[in-house]
């Protein structure tokens, strides 16, 4: 979709305006390394899933300014004719390092840096923001009901409540690569190869005589695919009869019904007894109506029968908690090759920024392969394995913990190389794998949807003496 228009103009005014700020003030071609990171796991979660990396390289590959663009900014009176030119000829030149999509991150810890001319750097925050803050939430969110949901689907039904054409298209993509088996949006069938899932509405039953020729005609024409939604009228004295009697004379290769309104832990158990009782121990429960992970959760543990699940608008929209909150900060400048660390400092301490080019790096338990904490480190940083190394809080430095028998892994991947894309995006297919496989690595405790246990980010100790040099030095 981001392929498909000039989306250059997407962004703040200001950044423009700071652009050509740059552009004046002779500093062109100074660079700057800047970095995206999070400050707060929604819902309370323990952890967040990285995505939007591949959008994120589209918008990079595209990125120019085109005749149309350059007469809007030259109308606004406020730009030089030397910038104007300047964007005329404008190519992408930066080092981008993100976090592969699918990865579970964490608060604090850069998930993508941005190193190359301050002008270039600063421009692109918008968009960066704007396409990971936007799939991370849909991500983190759906990998909730998905694990709420225990094994069983959940297909993504929220097309018709997102925001908007460009939301409902990568909210359906942010979705299943967290884990859902796929979704209701016909296009992103098209374009991602992601299946297109669903069953009938209301309206259907209603456009017939009654509900029996309804289920009857739609199984002639499903016989592989014939769920049928038995609440349009009552549940157990209707539609669940209704549907036995079809499935007896169509005898369709692949039953279902859906149930989509009352009790519904109650009539999934009802349902489920009539269809047994019917000889139809096959034929799976599929509910919706504005599911989220509690509503699962609950479900589930009053013994509802229940085979997979429809979430639509609590899903699409994050609605429990829809901001993200990913922040765009500068970390160094570069000056005939010398790295100057840079640093935000506030009376709020989680505004407080890490100074510096920085890595990540994830320690992963050799026996238990579970990953023990992230460790933030300069650029130059390499983590010991062999010998042990010493974690400890940053803000409470006494809180240490030396760890042995571990292994780490480099968390930031490069993606582009002066302006140069250097990575290629996994199939989608390939990064849903990646993302059940890396949260499985991750504490049960950390994962619990209450009050979770708090996943140590921590600085190397470099990075801690620069950070605390900087405080001592402003404050």
């Amino acid at each position: 979709m981001y392929t498909k228009q000039n989306l250059t103009l997407l962004t703040d005014f200001y950044e423009i305006t700071m652009a050509n700020g740059y552009f004046e003030a002779g500093m062109r071609d100074e660079k700057a390394y800047f970095d995206m990171f999070f400050r707060r796991v929604p819902d309370g979660g323990g952890f967040a899933i990285m995505a939007g990396v591949e959008q994120m390289i589209e918008y990079f590959k595209n990125l120019k300014f085109d005749d149309e663009d350059i007469e809007f900014l030259r109308s606004k009176n406020c730009f030089s004719e030397g910038f104007l030119e300047y964007l005329r000829d404008f190519k992408f030149s930066c080092d981008v390092w993100a976090v592969p999509e699918g990865t579970p991150i964490f608060p604090g810890e850069p998930i993508v840096t941005v190193h190359g001319p301050l002008i270039q750097a600063q421009f692109v925050e918008t968009m960066i923001l704007l396409l990971i803050n936007h799939q991370s939430l849909i991500a983190t969110k759906a990998n909730r009901i998905v694990r709420a949901a225990k094994g069983r689907g959940v297909m993504e039904f929220g097309t018709r409540r997102a925001h908007g054409s460009a939301a409902a298209i990568l909210g359906a993509r942010a979705a299943y690569i967290a884990g859902c088996v796929g979704t209701a949006c016909a296009i992103v069938d098209r374009e991602d190869d992601i299946p297109a899932l669903g069953t009938m509405a209301h309206s259907w039953v209603q456009s017939f005589d009654d509900e029996y020729e309804a289920f009857k005609k739609y199984a002639e024409i499903y016989p592989d695919n014939c769920t049928l939604l038995v609440d349009t009228y009552n549940v157990l004295n209707s539609g669940v009869p209704n549907a036995i009697r079809v499935f007896k004379e169509m005898k369709p290769s692949s039953m279902g019904i859906r149930i989509d309104s009352g009790d519904i832990s109650y009539l999934t158990k009802k349902a489920r007894k009539m269809l047994d009782d019917a000889g139809f121990e096959d034929c799976k429960i599929v509910i919706s109506n504005s599911l989220d992970e509690y509503l699962i959760e609950d479900m589930l543990a009053q013994g509802a029968c229940i085979d997979s699940f429809g979430v639509g608008e609590r899903l699409i929209t994050a609605k429990s908690e829809p901001v993200f909150g990913g922040v765009y900060k500068l970390a160094a400048v570069e000056k005939d090759g010398v790295i100057i660390p840079k640093m935000k400092i506030s009376e709020n301490v989680e505004k407080i920024t890490n100074p510096g080019a920085k890595k990540v790096y994830r320690l992963y338990d050799r026996e238990t392969d579970r990953a023990m904490a992230d460790v933030i480190a300069l650029m130059d940083e390499e983590i010991p394995e062999e010998d042990g190394y010493t974690i400890f809080d940053p803000d409470n430095v006494w809180k240490k913990k030396n760890l042995k028998d571990f292994y780490a892994k480099e968390l930031l991947v490069q993606i582009f190389k002066e302006g140069e894309c250097v990575y290629k995006s996994p199939d989608i297919k390939e990064i849903k794998a990646y993302c059940a496989e890396q949260v499985e690595h991750l504490w049960e405790e950390v994962r619990r949807f209450e009050n979770p246990q708090t996943y140590y980010v921590d600085l190397s100790t470099k990075l801690w003496e620069m950070k605390r040099g900087i405080l001592e030095q402003h404050t």
